[in-house]
């Protein structure tokens, strides 16, 4: 999954002015590890169960399920719940979600601590350290905490409002987050989308007659796109794969930046 999806807080948002003498919040620190985790769990679960029914009817298709495998993605979509009820569509979601949390989780940390080890460690900050950090927890991160800072430094009072744990804090409205999480998951995807079919092209193995010549990563993809092209071979199905993560991604990063400020992460 390129993203995996996809999901974590650009730079310490810009402070809201202070009057004089007023000091900001005082700092919550206590358990701070563990509302990290939460925050990170709870958002990685709402992204993953905006696209279960996409999800649902991606593996039934794939396994060739008898009563829809003559069936396309939309139609498939109207005809579960005619069979099975709206719940046939969330079908494995909760099994499913025992998977995620830890995972969303860890990225969510994963992608903050290196955030912070890159600054305080090698004294990198900006661009560059996001998208160190966004390239160790993934593609996506990047670019939300770069359209995030760009968006709040350039029009704050327009993006942003202050937060609800730090009013001293800015962060992005919600709609805004909304977008922004849409946008850097298209980009993500957009990006990562040809190395995912090469991955998957190699997966198949021996199944494919053309094996011997697609051994390596490099041969795969000169092999796809010298045979079908960019569009028909490199981005084939992008499309779908938009439908499926630029939702889940908008999701995941609103979801966390909400749970940032009820956590009192900010």
């Amino acid at each position: 999954m390129a993203a995996a999806a996809a999901l974590a807080a650009a730079d310490p948002p810009p402070a809201m002015p202070q009057a004089a003498g007023a000091g900001g919040p005082t700092a919550r620190r206590d358990f701070y590890w563990l509302r990290s985790f939460l925050a990170g769990g709870i958002a990685g679960c709402c992204a993953k169960t905006t696209v279960a029914p996409l999800d649902r009817v991606k593996v039934l298709l794939q396994a060739h399920n008898h009563h829809y495998k003559h069936l396309g993605v939309f139609s498939a979509l109207r005809a579960v719940p005619q069979k099975e009820g709206y719940l046939g569509l969330y079908k494995g979601n909760g099994a499913m979600m025992i998977r995620i949390f830890p995972y969303g989780a860890i990225q969510f940390m994963a992608f903050e601590h290196y955030k912070t080890l890159i600054t305080t460690k090698l004294g990198v900050s900006g661009h560059v350290h996001r998208l160190m950090a966004g390239s160790m927890a993934g593609v996506s991160f990047f670019t939300f905490g770069t359209l995030k800072s760009v968006g709040l430094s350039h029009a704050p009072t327009l993006l942003g409002r202050p937060s609800s744990d730090n009013p001293n804090v800015l962060v992005l409205k919600t709609h805004i987050n909304l977008l922004c999480g849409g946008v850097a998951g298209a980009i993500a995807q957009t990006i990562s989308y040809p190395f995912d079919v090469t991955r998957r092209r190699m997966q198949l193995g021996t199944v494919l007659p053309e094996y011997e010549k697609c051994l390596t990563m490099w041969e795969t993809m000169k092999y796809v796109y010298g045979h079908h092209g960019i569009r028909r071979g490199l981005y084939r199905g992008l499309s779908l794969n938009y439908i499926r993560c630029v939702p889940s991604q908008a999701v995941a990063f609103t979801t966390y930046e909400l749970m940032k400020q009820f956590f009192h992460l900010n």
